[in-house]
């Protein structure tokens, strides 16, 4: 039986703890930190953040000093009930880059991989594998809604971004190779996942059609602490 909680992507610095004043202008957040500090923090996330972006969440930040950033804090994760959820949409690649160098993974069969290669019409493939001549597409989304417990959703809003990928996955399975979309949920407390169609019917449409075209879809959940995100167990994915 295959273990997991092996994987970890450790944060680069020790996260503060602050509570949720904003989030605006998509990519800002005003936090208060537990010692009464007011700052202003990246959002990583471009999504609309539905149900983890409310006043008086509890908030962990990444601190920098990189004279290059004009924002000395990344927010990173939001306390959910009891569990924590990663808002950054950036981490699910690197928890995936881990996971494929590892090769834990077992529904993937390469020899190596690269990212952000570029394919199709001005696109960018997270990942592409490669073992004997044979190409696999990687895209990786990251889910964080959810709205009825134990049901994660993807997306949380439109994403015209996320329908393109799918086009694109399709037409290189169209060209002989094999195209997967895997999704990552950013938190533990998931039992399936679903597309939500009232959110982006288009979306919706485009997934089914292309899994139609022959593109796979696989979903795992991570485990989320102060200090990482592990890759954890597959999920059920109802189409």
């Amino acid at each position: 039986m295959r273990k997991y909680m092996i994987l970890n992507m450790h944060f680069k610095t020790n996260l503060i703890k602050g509570k949720l004043v904003k989030r605006y202008k998509r990519f800002l957040a005003d936090v208060i930190l537990d010692d009464g500090t007011e700052v202003i923090a990246h959002c990583p996330n471009p999504g609309s953040m539905m149900g983890l972006a409310k006043a008086g969440s509890k908030v962990w930040l990444e601190p920098n000093n990189d004279p290059k950033k004009k924002l000395k804090y990344g927010w990173r994760l939001v306390e959910y009930g009891d569990r924590m959820v990663c808002i950054d949409t950036s981490i699910a690649n690197l928890v995936i880059r881990e996971a494929l160098e590892k090769k834990e993974i077992p529904e993937l069969s390469y020899q190596d991989f690269k990212s952000e290669v570029k394919y199709s019409e001005k696109s960018r493939i997270d990942f592409l594998l490669s073992s004997s001549g044979r190409h696999i597409y990687l895209e990786i989304k990251s889910v964080t809604l959810m709205r009825k417990k134990g049901i994660a959703e993807f997306p949380d809003s439109i994403t015209k971004r996320g329908s393109k990928h799918l086009k694109d996955l399709s037409k290189m399975v169209t060209a002989g190779h094999q195209s997967i979309l895997l999704f990552l949920c950013m938190r533990s407390d998931v039992g399936s996942v679903r597309i939500a169609a009232d959110l982006d019917s288009i979306y919706d449409t485009n997934i089914k059609a292309a899994l139609k075209s022959g593109v796979q879809l696989i979903c795992y959940d991570t485990e989320v602490t102060k200090f990482g995100v592990s890759l954890g167990k597959p999920v059920v994915v109802e189409i």
